[in-house]
């Protein structure tokens, strides 16, 4: 009798225990395995793929990325696609048109992660290319596109060692390299693929910087708010080359370049506005034929001018933040200014000037999208002037750079060219679209 009550208690129990089982235990019971799974994923170093919310188009690679990141081997590859077409003046509108682009491979070896050395850092870039800008048809001095290269197959244009010491406050490169990855940088205007293309709003518009080649540089920085450069790079570089020729064979010109800088972050009641001034000054030993007036053939010696210099003025600097409390947020207004003076007897542009503001997240949920103005001008020496006439050019453009997924952008571009060329031809407005993407 006490065995049946004993059974009966506990048939009582099960059948009440699975009537108050709430009706939503499935879905409990698949959310916790989803959690189980994904912390499965995270143990093992895998992101699930998610075409919409990756970084980069072909995501984490199911964990090898990351995996190869963590051990100091980092992969890049993008691709930068642009139409442009000149709809109004310029030299001519007829088939005015062309889509270029570029993609560019990048490899990184951080020898202090994977073990080796400490501060040692060995980088590759590559880059393939395909058709000329649409300059011959807008007859600008600029050039609209500062990306169009040409068809090339591809080339490595920069192959350089770069080692660091005293903590990071110091770091010497060596190899083939951009000068202008270091030098006459700026915060709004310095990235053909990401801000302005017209050539004069990316860098000064009058330094005669060599074509990527063979140098060395020196960065220190001892405090974070003060860092000075040198950079050595040859003279008569071709991209296409080694360099090997160019730099130890011949005349061996050198191109020099020392840059001060400052950046300071200001303190203020819309929150710590960080800023960039930048003093350069460069040299070049290259001899140069001087702009001279021949007398109609009479004159036939050209006089030579060697050890050209010149110095620029660069500087950046964020005015207003959406989020003053949020040291780490960018939205907001920037502006940014360059000037550039080279020796007139000998340069074609004696005066270089260029202006202009950035603005982003203007639009409210679009925090990443950036709106960009600028406007610049190169004044033509007063010796070529003389001889061949023309005075100026200046370009207006304005961009607004989309980001449509966090791996791809897309920005319509408009640019304005008052003396294309810096003569008396019509002035030019061009039209186009950059769409950017990295994989």
């Amino acid at each position: 009798m006490t065995k049946r009550i004993c059974l009966l208690g506990t048939l009582w129990t099960m059948t009440a225990a699975l009537a108050q089982t709430p009706a939503d235990e499935p879905a409990a019971v698949e959310a916790q395995t989803t959690d189980v799974l994904e912390a499965s994923e995270a143990d093992a170093g895998q992101v699930p793929f998610d075409v919409i919310n990756n970084d980069r188009l072909t995501g984490d690679w199911w964990g090898a990325r990351t995996w190869l990141e963590e051990r100091g081997i980092e992969f890049g590859l993008s691709m930068t696609s642009y139409y442009q077409h000149n709809v109004h003046g310029g030299v001519q509108t007829h088939n005015g048109h062309r889509i270029t682009g570029s993609v560019d491979y990048e490899l990184t070896l951080d020898f202090e992660t994977m073990g080796l050395w400490n501060g040692g850092i060995l980088y590759v870039g590559a880059e393939s290319s395909w058709a000329d800008g649409i300059s011959d048809r807008v007859g600008d001095w600029f050039g609209v596109n500062g990306d169009a290269a040409g068809d090339e197959a591809i080339v490595v244009p920069e192959l350089w060692y770069e080692q660091m010491f005293f903590d990071g406050k110091a770091r010497v490169r060596v190899g083939k390299m951009d000068v202008t990855a270091d030098f006459d940088t700026n915060a709004y205007a310095n990235d053909e693929t990401a801000q302005f293309l017209n050539a004069a709003l990316i860098n000064v518009g009058n330094a005669p910087f060599p074509d990527v080649g063979l140098g060395a540089q020196l960065v220190v920085q001892p405090w974070d708010w003060f860092y000075f450069g040198i950079v050595a790079a040859d003279a008569q570089a071709d991209g296409r080359e080694t360099g090997l020729n160019t730099t130890f064979h011949d005349e061996d010109h050198f191109f020099g370049m020392m840059e001060f800088g400052f950046l300071p972050v200001w303190d203020t009641p819309w929150g710590e506005l960080p800023g960039g001034y930048r003093f350069l000054i460069w040299y070049d030993p290259q001899p140069k034929a001087k702009f001279f007036n021949d007398l109609g053939g009479r004159r036939r010696t050209v006089p030579m001018k060697r050890d050209d210099v010149g110095f620029v003025f660069n500087m950046d600097q964020m005015l207003f933040k959406e989020r003053p409390d949020d040291a780490a947020d960018s939205q907001g207004l920037g502006l940014f200014f360059r000037y550039g003076y080279a020796h007139q007897d000998v340069n074609e542009v004696e005066h270089f000037w260029s202006i202009g503001a950035q603005y982003q997240g203007l639009i409210p949920t679009r925090d990443d999208d950036v709106l960009g103005f600028g406007f610049a001008q190169g004044i033509l020496s007063d010796p070529l002037h003389d001889l061949d006439g023309g005075h100026r050019e200046s370009v207006y453009e304005l961009y607004y750079n989309a980001y449509v997924l966090p791996w791809l952008s897309v920005t319509p571009d408009l640019q304005y060219i008052v003396n294309p060329g810096m003569g008396d031809g019509n002035d030019a407005f061009v039209m186009g679209c950059r769409v950017q993407m990295s994989f």
